[in-house]
């Protein structure tokens, strides 16, 4: 079985959406699993990858998760029954795990994000993320360090070629020994 990194769900396979913005706003502190009550037509159009997660946010109200502000397209083969764009999806989480993030958001002041929605089996999945904003000079800084950590790696794999061929580039029809 392939190994798990951050573009794949927990089956091995491609998520079915990301939300990178998360990534980049947010510092993720822990992560959850959670299932999400859908609809007929919504079922088959996450299925197809037409779910927007960049403005969504997850909001408590009378003891249940609600995943807030995610777009899922209409389906394509649906009729006028087709389901609303943007509506409230109730979340489906333990009851121990839903006090625990309504506590944390609103002591510490974190929030709740979705960074990826995915198949598990048949289930769709949502994973969330208890996470803490960050602050527009954090964001400056992990920008400063990838773009170095990109420039050093290009000079490496640079000097990498030069060493594989120590006489350096030939010119056109000139064969080697």
């Amino acid at each position: 079985m392939a190994t798990r990194t951050n573009r794949q769900s927990p089956d091995g396979g491609p998520p079915l959406a990301v939300n990178r913005k998360a990534r980049r706003e947010f510092r993720v502190l822990e992560r959850f699993e959670a299932g999400i009550e859908l609809l007929g037509t919504e079922v088959k159009s996450i299925r197809g990858g037409k779910i927007q997660l960049r403005e969504s946010y997850v909001g408590f109200r009378d003891h249940e998760a609600w995943l807030l502000d995610a777009h899922v397209s209409a389906y394509s083969h649906g009729n006028r029954e087709n389901h609303e764009l943007v509506r409230p999806r109730r979340l489906l989480l333990n009851r121990r795990e839903i006090d625990r993030l309504y506590g944390r958001t609103r002591d510490r002041g974190l929030t709740v994000v979705p960074l990826s929605v995915y198949l598990k089996g048949n289930r769709i999945k949502v994973e969330l993320a208890l996470a803490e904003g960050r602050k527009l000079h954090d964001k400056r800084q992990r920008e400063r360090e990838k773009t170095l950590d990109r420039e050093a790696g290009e000079v490496f794999r640079g000097r990498r070629r030069m060493r594989a061929d120590p006489s350096g580039p030939r010119e056109r029809g000139e064969h080697g020994p």
